[in-house]
């Protein structure tokens, strides 16, 4: 097997069997699973839940799986859809803990920068689920236009709608932040 297999040849493999194939994909794609999971969801534990899931769908689908869209995308949308169908349950957002510390010049400007993250985090976890999705994938898994309106089952047209809007709203709820 090459060095660095591209995914689809993984799944193949996966396919027949080679459960180290398997275990190279989750390496590959775990961590950006679970952020994405923890953006849409706010909770590590519920993220953790969500990527545990959409692994386990990914092998039970295994001899299912076929190349039509990049395996990125395939993952993707099942991530997308765990969490949308998490969000539906009404299982609450946490106030998510953020990302390590901040080494600014004082303890103000910390203070300041983790207000405003925390302003972020928290006007994305109001966001509508489809619009919350569209703007994790592409602001932060830096996916296309195209790959989203793939993940999503929508078009590329529908994705740029629904980050116009959803870019309208945080505006309105991040106007302070966006006066400095």
């Amino acid at each position: 097997m090459e060095p660095h297999p591209p995914d689809d040849s993984l799944m193949q493999s996966v396919a027949r069997g080679d459960l180290p194939a398997f275990e190279q994909l989750v390496l590959r794609h775990q961590d950006s699973v679970w952020r994405t999971a923890y953006r849409m969801l706010g909770c590590r534990q519920s993220a953790e839940d969500v990527a545990q899931e959409a692994f386990l769908r990914v092998f039970e689908a295994r001899e299912r799986y076929r190349p039509t869209a990049a395996f990125r995308t395939y993952l993707y949308r099942i991530v997308v859809r765990l969490c949308v169908d998490h969000l539906r349950k009404g299982r609450p957002l946490a106030a998510g803990d953020l990302a390590p510390a901040d080494d600014g010049p004082s303890p103000e400007h910390w203070a300041a920068q983790r207000e405003q993250a925390v302003a972020v985090e928290q006007a994305i976890g109001r966001l509508p689920s489809r619009h919350r999705a569209a703007v994790v994938l592409r602001y932060y898994e830096g996916l296309s236009g195209r790959e989203i309106a793939a993940v999503m089952d929508t078009s590329v047209k529908a994705v740029e709608r629904l980050l116009a809007r959803a870019r309208g709203m945080l505006e309105a709820r991040l106007r302070d932040f966006l006066v400095e």
